[in-house]
């Protein structure tokens, strides 16, 4: 791989994060104005990839400003204040824009996103070690899962490394919603959150 200068990939980076923001691609499909949301800097260690911001954070333009976001921070071990003044963390949904609400929930995250950002953006993040993967559409983008998986099968299953050399961790979503699944899946807590916390501890170190 050619490894451009650190001048030119920075401007190359913010480049593709200015464009992010400024996206209005998929602004006829919603009933709201587009407002993408992504944190990101090329030295990150860690990639969130989660599905999509919900409502309070398209409201706040701040990823995980939410009750699901408490409870991914409590998984980490991370306060809030450190969370967002981490420059190692990076946050890069499948859908950068709020989708919507629909009958049971959020709308899925759009499908423009990931295809047309995902790849430069992460090429130009060269130091991520750790990307978690939050959700099935996230783990049905990036692994190779069998189609009559479901995702607890997938989160058992466990983290997997790609071609990158980068460790892929596969998580539910940690929305209050799901609160019955962590209840009759009581090894998450037991057995996956401390595996997360060693992972996340080897990406920083």
């Amino acid at each position: 791989m050619k490894i451009l200068p650190d001048d030119v990939a920075g401007a190359t980076f913010e480049r593709c994060l200015h464009d992010i923001r400024a996206c209005r691609e998929c602004k006829g499909a919603l009933a709201h104005e587009p407002r993408p949301v992504v944190v990101a800097d090329r030295r990150a260690r860690v990639l969130i990839i989660g599905q999509a911001p919900g409502r309070i954070v398209h409201e706040t333009g701040i990823p995980w400003n939410d009750r699901s976001g408490d409870r991914l921070r409590q998984w980490l071990q991370i306060p809030y204040d450190d969370f967002y003044a981490d420059r190692r963390i990076a946050v890069v949904p499948m859908g950068f824009c709020f989708p919507g609400a629909g009958t049971n929930g959020d709308l899925p995250p759009r499908p423009e996103c990931a295809p047309k950002w995902h790849r430069p953006l992460l090429t130009a993040m060269p130091d991520v070690r750790l990307a978690l993967l939050v959700g099935t559409y996230a783990q049905r983008n990036y692994l190779d899962v069998p189609r009559d998986w479901s995702l607890t099968d997938v989160v058992r299953n466990g983290p997997v490394q790609d071609a990158d050399g980068r460790m892929l961790f596969p998580l539910p979503h940690p929305s209050p919603r799901n609160l019955a699944w962590f209840k009759h899946n009581p090894w998450f807590d037991a057995h996956i959150v401390p595996a997360l916390r060693a992972a996340l501890a080897d990406a920083f170190a």
